[in-house]
């Protein structure tokens, strides 16, 4: 029923997934790319916040203290100012920036991997209609993203909640505190809050992730047509392949029955190959006239009986005439010695059964 109606019930091909990467329509969580932003944001606030609140601190007392004042031009003066500020400014925030910048390419690239696509980026006509746009807001994808962020806030929410509560004997104690003293325990309870609410985010960032791989691939999903179209596609029509299957199965029969009578001897496997070997005394070395496996050796067999045509058992031999010499060819070199031994044996079995029949006639 579901096939009749034409709905998605297969999963994605190969062929359909990798189209989609390449249009840059990939699984990413905002959530955990997020997380790890933030995650990494914290931990460089601990290891470079002393030296940037230290350059900044510095640049604040050089330009509010008047430092940087001098005699001459004002407009030139304030020039001066402004570009050593911003000189300072650059060099204080640069190795953050940088770090943030590898980090965010680091959190992309684990979870989308390597890829250069523009087509994300190509203006589309389609983005401009309205009608489009309110679907996504207002449609069952949109107002679920809109229950899960009131949920991953809420959750948020609740863990700062609990850790303040927690610690509610200490902040209570705050104003009995010297300044120093309450300023160490706010630090702490802040790095607390901030531990417990990253953790969060990066679990809720995980279980996105999960739940992003699996809409992407529900949303790429196929009807059975699409499959049946797409494998026709690479591979070419299956029915086609049986015509033509079957036309070379004929082609082969009649080489079978052609060739077959007029072999000195068949080589067999004796179960899966049957190669028929001829041999004239102006050819440089025995040809393989017909040579077949499974049922096309069965049939060579059958019709090598039927012609008095000797049939001999070397299932080494027939597997490498087989798979080394094509019909109408002359054997290798390496197999002229086997080869020789059977017409030998086979030319004394001829001229034995021609010299019985010539007693035989002698009789009658």
């Amino acid at each position: 029923m579901a096939e009749e109606l034409g709905e998605k019930t297969e999963d994605p091909t190969g062929k359909k997934l990798a189209d989609a990467r390449n249009k840059g329509k990939l699984p990413k969580s905002k959530d955990l790319s997020g997380a790890i932003d933030l995650i990494a944001a914290a931990i460089v606030v601990l290891m470079l916040g002393m030296f940037v609140a230290g350059r900044m601190a510095g640049l604040l007392e050089r330009s509010l203290g008047g430092q940087s004042i001098g005699l001459g031009n004002p407009i030139d003066i304030l020039g001066e100012s402004v570009h050593s500020a911003a000189v300072d400014m650059v060099g204080t925030l640069a190795p953050v920036m940088a770090i943030m910048f590898i980090v965010i390419l680091i959190s992309n690239f684990l979870q989308v991997g390597p890829l250069f696509t523009f087509d994300p980026i190509q203006p589309k006509v389609s983005r401009l209609n309205p009608i489009s746009g309110v679907k996504r807001i207002f449609g069952m994808r949109g107002v679920m993203q809109t229950v899960m962020s009131i949920a991953k806030l809420s959750v948020v929410g609740v863990v700062v909640v609990l850790v303040m509560m927690r610690n509610e004997p200490k902040l209570v104690r705050l104003p009995l505190l010297m300044p120093t003293q309450a300023a160490m325990v706010t630090i702490y309870v802040l790095i607390e809050i901030l531990a417990w609410v990253l953790s969060i985010l990066l679990i809720i960032g995980v279980l996105d992730y999960m739940y992003q791989k699996w809409q992407h691939k529900r949303d790429l999903r196929m009807t059975k047509q699409e499959v049946k179209d797409e494998v026709k596609s690479l591979e070419g029509d299956p029915d086609m392949k049986r015509r033509r299957f079957k036309m070379a199965q004929e082609v082969a029969m009649q080489r079978i029955g052609s060739e077959v009578p007029d072999a000195d001897v068949v080589v067999t496997n004796p179960t899966h190959f049957s190669v028929a070997l001829r041999y004239k005394s102006d050819w440089g070395a025995p040809r393989v006239v017909a040579k077949g496996a499974d049922h096309l050796a069965f049939r060579i067999r059958h019709v090598a009986s039927a012609n008095n045509v000797p049939i001999v058992e070397r299932p080494p031999l027939a597997r490498a005439l087989y798979w080394g010499t094509q019909e109408g060819d002359e054997i290798s070199e390496e197999h002229y010695e086997a080869v020789a031994e059977i017409l030998a044996y086979v030319y004394r079995l001829d001229g034995t059964a021609s010299e019985m029949r010539q007693e035989a006639g002698a009789l009658v």
